[in-house]
């Protein structure tokens, strides 16, 4: 019988902004499969949707714009049903390419 996954593909994609941020500060700590927090801004004046990923306190970026109004509606309806995490890292790339992230939906158990 096939084991049935905790976790569904929900979303992947590079950071956003990540060189307008503080990602360099703590490149070498982010480590592929460590947990990303994701915090909603919908005070952002540039995009109401922003949905800002953190490593520990550091702002790394941002998800893009292509992938954030579904993740921050259901974070602002208080649903904290996503896990996002490192996919992919690639020092060589343009920074904004650098850091892959995949966002996963968390079924309960």
């Amino acid at each position: 019988m096939k084991k049935q996954s905790k976790r569904e593909h929900f979303a992947h994609f590079n950071i956003a902004g990540f060189t307008y941020n503080e990602g360099a500060l703590v490149f070498n700590e982010i480590k592929i499969g460590k947990e990303l927090n994701m915090v909603t801004e919908p005070e952002n004046h540039y995009d109401k949707n922003a949905v800002a990923l953190y490593f520990n306190d550091t702002k790394l970026g941002y998800i893009p714009r292509s992938c954030n109004r579904a993740i921050g509606k259901v974070l602002n309806a208080g649903c904290n049903i996503f896990k996002a995490v490192v996919q992919k890292i690639d020092p060589e790339a343009y920074p904004e390419d650098q850091v892959h992230v995949i966002v996963y939906i968390e079924k309960k158990a």
